[in-house]
C-alpha cells in the first residue's frame, strides 16, 4: 500500500517494528469468523462468477495453485503492498506472489489441520474457523469476490487499476467498507490475504518469498543464527554483527 496511511504509520517503520519470526509461523486457526452459509453459497456460486478455472486449464508457469485470473490479482496484491524503492524490489520481485502460491498449493492451503466434516452451524468468532472451506478455497473465493466489487466500482478487475485506485480499494477492503453477499470480504483481507503477505516478506526463502533475504537485511536480521540465545541477550538492542549476511535454512542444508 501507500508509503503513508491514513494514521500516518509509514510502511517501511511497520515491517521494521513486525517481529520477524512471525513470518515462518503458520497462521492461527482463529481466523475468518463469518458464517457458513456465506461461504456455503460461494463454494456454490458458478465459474463464471467464481472465476475458477476450467477444467485443465494450467496454472501460470511457475505457479502450482493459483490460476491466470487469481495470479493476476495476487501479483498487482503484493505490488501494491510492496511496491520497488531504494530499500526493496515490488512484491513480485520479491517472490511474494510465490510465497502464497506455495502455501495455497500445501497442506495449509489444503486445510490439513482443520477439521472439514461438519455439521456446518453459525458459531461465535472466538469459536475460530466456521467455514466450510478450505484456506485456498477461501482465498480464491475472496478474489472472486474482490474483483467483482472492482468491476461494479471501476469497471475493470484489481490488477488493471491504477496504483492510486488499487491502494484505496484495499484500504476499503481491510476497513469493510467493500461487502459482498457471499463472502466476508473484510476477514478475507484481515485474517488471510494479509497475513499472507507479511509471512510471505519475512519467512525463509526456501519457502519462495523474501528473495535474497531482502527484508531480513532491510531490518537486521540475521536470519537462523537469531536462534542463538546468547546472541539474542548479548546483542538486545544492538546491530547483530551477522545480520550484513543473513542467513536462511539452504545455507545450513
Amino acid at each position: 500500500m501507500s508509503k503513508k496511511d491514513p494514521v500516518g504509520f509509514d510502511r517501511r517503520d511497520v515491517l521494521k517494528q513486525i517481529v520477524t519470526v512471525a513470518g515462518s509461523a503458520p497462521l492461527s486457526s482463529n481466523v475468518l469468523g463469518a458464517t457458513a452459509a456465506a461461504a456455503t453459497v460461494a463454494i456454490q456460486a458458478d465459474s463464471a462468477s467464481a472465476q475458477v478455472p476450467a477444467p485443465g486449464a494450467a496454472p501460470p508457469a511457475g505457479y502450482q495453485s493459483l490460476g491466470p485470473d487469481e495470479a493476476g490479482f495476487v501479483e498487482a496484491f503484493v505490488n501494491v503492498m510492496c511496491p520497488a524503492d531504494h530499500l526493496t524490489p515490488n512484491g513480485v520481485d520479491c517472490g511474494l506472489a510465490t510465497f502464497i502460491d506455495r502455501q495455497l498449493a500445501g497442506g495449509y492451503g489444503q486445510g490439513e489441520n482443520l477439521y472439514l466434516h461438519g455439521p456446518w452451524k453459525q458459531g461465535k468468532p472466538q469459536f475460530g474457523y466456521q467455514l466450510p472451506l478450505t484456506p485456498a478455497q477461501f482465498f480464491k473465493a475472496g478474489i472472486a469476490a474482490a474483483n467483482a466489487a472492482c468491476r461494479t466500482r471501476f469497471g475493470k478487475d484489481f490488477d488493471a487499476l491504477a496504483p492510486d485506485d488499487a491502494d484505496l480499494f484495499l484500504r476499503d477492503l481491510a476497513a469493510g467498507n467493500v461487502t459482498d453477499p457471499r463472502v466476508p470480504l473484510s476477514e478475507w483481507f484481515n485474517d488471510l490475504a494479509y497475513p499472507l503477505f507479511m509471512q510471505a516478506c519475512f519467512a525463509d526463502p526456501i519457502y519462495g518469498g523474501n528473495n535474497g533475504k531482502v527484508f531480513w537485511r532491510m531490518i537486521g536480521y540475521p536470519g537462523l543464527p537469531a536462534t542463538h540465545a546468547r546472541d539474542m541477550v548479548e546483542f538486545r538492542g544492538k546491530p547483530f554483527p551477522g545480520a550484513g549476511d543473513p542467513k536462511s535454512i539452504a545455507d545450513f542444508s
